[in-house]
């Protein structure tokens, strides 16, 4: 049936370890190295990676800061320029104001002065009526200058009881 012969058993196990030796030696250690090398690319690149989300989340980071700072100055410009616009304003406003108290005054004055001017001439008009209805009445002429006179004492003393 089976027979075992030492020597075929020894040979074929002696040819098992040559073979395992002749492919550790020549088929292991390089497929040992290429994996080494495969792990530490991979590594590497992961390594990588993990370094560029951790600049882009720094970038998005200060991104987000400048937009934030530049929305803080967009803002700050806005109020400022609204308070520009509003202080203008107010200037304007005040200096028409002011402009409109001197119209309003200067106007006041020059109707006070045509008041006067109106009241001064009808006081000579007056004199005048009243001077020629006395000369008509004393049918004499009087001296004009000393009846001018008269007469406006008299419109002055009238003037002064009216107030």
């Amino acid at each position: 049936m089976l027979n075992f012969d030492f020597w075929s058993i020894f040979w074929a196990v002696l040819n098992i370890l040559i073979l395992f030796v002749l492919l550790r030696i020549f088929l292991f250690k390089p497929i040992n190295k290429i994996m080494d090398d495969r792990t530490q690319s991979i590594q590497k690149d992961i390594d990588e990676a993990a370094k560029a989300k951790e600049d882009a989340e720094a970038l998005k980071q200060q991104y987000t800061d400048s937009i934030g700072e530049a929305k803080e100055e967009a803002g700050r410009i806005l109020r400022e320029a609204h308070d520009a616009a509003e202080n203008e304003r107010a200037a304007i406003l005040s200096r028409s104001h002011e402009e409109a108290e001197k119209i309003v005054s200067a106007a006041g004055e020059s109707i006070e002065n045509e008041r006067k001017r109106v009241i001064q001439q009808a006081h000579s008009q007056i004199a005048d009526l009243a001077i020629e209805a006395a000369s008509k009445v004393v049918s004499a002429n009087l001296d004009d200058e000393k009846n001018r006179k008269l007469v406006d004492e008299f419109l002055a003393a009238e003037e002064a009881d009216s107030k």
